[in-house]
């Protein structure tokens, strides 16, 4: 996936990956296969899970280093206020030309990142309740992995 995709494509991504429920131990069995799978690949991120604000799940793989405890935080601020994978976020601001997404939206760059890894849990009726994401990747890249994990959690 790269800047040039579908905004649509990215939205669909989110229509699909819709959980039906979603609580402590969804959340550690989701980011028990995401390290787990991480860990095959030898990728260097670190992974975070929330739900309302709290962190669920948390794992740092070698490789990964404090910044990218920092990308997470600031990927899903971006999440928690839009209700959108930080990834379409992005890509829909340079879509409607503007460079400087926090400038745009007058946001603090310490606090939001519009970059690729982080993505909504979205719960069937209720709508956005938290994020996954990762980082340590290239944010396609980031993105990309966790779509993927989430869809292999969900077609379970």
């Amino acid at each position: 996936m790269t800047d040039d995709d579908s905004l649509t494509t990215l939205l669909l991504e989110e229509e699909r990956l819709v959980f039906s429920s979603f609580d402590h131990e969804t959340a550690w069995l989701l980011g028990s296969q995401i390290r787990q799978a991480a860990l095959e690949a030898e990728l260097p991120i670190a992974i975070d899970i929330r739900l309302h604000g709290q962190r669920l799940f948390h794992a740092a793989l070698a490789g990964s280093s404090a910044n990218n405890d920092l990308w997470l935080e600031r990927k899903c601020a971006v999440v928690d206020l839009f209700a959108h994978s930080s990834y379409y976020v992005g890509a829909l601001a340079r879509a409607e030309g503007n460079d400087d997404f926090n400038v745009t939206h007058r946001l603090d760059p310490a606090r939001y990142a519009a970059h690729g890894g982080a993505f909504p849990i979205l719960l069937r009726g209720t709508g956005c309740v938290g994020a996954v994401a990762v980082s340590g990747l290239p944010q396609v890249e980031d993105h990309r992995f966790v779509v993927a994990q989430l869809e292999k959690f969900l077609a379970r």
